[in-house]
């Protein structure tokens, strides 16, 4: 599986969903939609998005990592 971060592409506001979506092997499509549905129910969905937002690691550009 690949590690928790933030993609540098594929981003739509913060990366939380191509993250996700990468990390579970789906499509960032399909993970923007369960986001999407998930916020028709009653919950914390939108501050879980909000911290994965700060909290998650932007993934390093290749320039950097040498």
């Amino acid at each position: 599986m690949a590690a928790l971060t933030r993609p540098r592409d594929g981003r739509v506001i913060g990366g939380v969903c191509a993250a996700l979506a990468r990390r579970f092997g789906i499509s960032a499509t399909t993970m923007r939609v369960i986001f999407v549905a998930s916020c028709l129910l009653p919950g914390p969905q939108f501050l879980i998005y909000l911290a994965l937002w700060v909290f998650l690691p932007a993934e390093k550009s290749a320039s950097a990592a040498w």
